[in-house]
This record gives structure tokens, sequence and C-alpha cells, in this order.
């Protein structure tokens, strides 16, 4: 299945699968397994950021860039740019979002006419945005 992957999608996937969903698993088994996956470069911002607020609960030996670079490879994920369409789309009326990075996220996926896994109830509820969980 081609989609794009939340971030927490890929922090539950690294450190706490059983917090994903059942259709969420399966669709980032299937996903990976076909290297269909990909995310918008903002999660990568997004893990590195909470890294350093002490959020991710990594090993103190964990280097941050080796963690992000293991869960692309792991998961064979596409990271796709912001580009001016999505840029200009995240500013969308239709996003009560207030979260820039989400608004990013979100934008990546209806731009590039993919499905987002997520559990984000606020960006479930963008009716021009699938979302799978």
């Amino acid at each position: 299945m081609r989609a794009i992957c939340d971030t927490h999608v890929l922090l539950f996937h690294a450190l706490a699968p059983e917090r994903l969903s059942r259709l969420a698993a399966r669709a980032v088994a299937a996903g990976a397994e076909n290297g269909q996956l990909a995310c918008a470069d903002i999660s990568l911002w997004e893990i590195g950021m909470l890294h350093a607020r002490g959020r991710l609960g990594l090993p103190a030996d964990v280097r941050i860039d080796r963690f992000i670079a293991d869960v692309l490879l792991d998961l064979q994920l596409q990271v796709l740019p912001i580009t001016p369409e999505v840029a200009a789309m995240s500013q969308d009326p239709r996003f009560a979002h207030g979260d820039p990075a989400d608004r990013l996220i979100a934008a990546t996926a209806l731009a590039e006419g993919l499905p987002l896994i997520t559990a984000d109830s606020r960006l479930q509820a963008v009716t021009a945005l699938r979302c799978v969980w």
C-alpha cells in the first residue's frame, strides 16, 4: 500500500509497535515490504526535536541521526520534500490543526494523492484527506 506515515506512526513502529492499530500495523507492514511508504521531511525534524526535549526515551548511547536513519532504512521510507504546492496547501483553511508540522504532513499526503497513516483525530476530520488507522 502506498501511503504517507505521520511522525508518531514512525515512532510507534520503532519503539512501541503495540500502539499501532491493527489496520495501521498492516498498512505499515505492507508498505514497507513493497517499498511503498513515505514520510514528509518535517517528520525527521519532529523526531529530532522530540529527542532534544527528552521525549523519546532512547538510551543515552543512541545517536538521534543513527536512530532516524535506521527507521528510514527499516521501513524503506521515501522522504518527501516540502514543495511549493505543499507549502501553499498547508495553509488551507480546511486544516483546523494548529501544529504547522501536522499541517505540512497532511498537505504532503494530499499533494501526493496518498492516504495518511495517522491516529490524529484532527487530521482524520479533514474530509479531503484519506486516513488509515
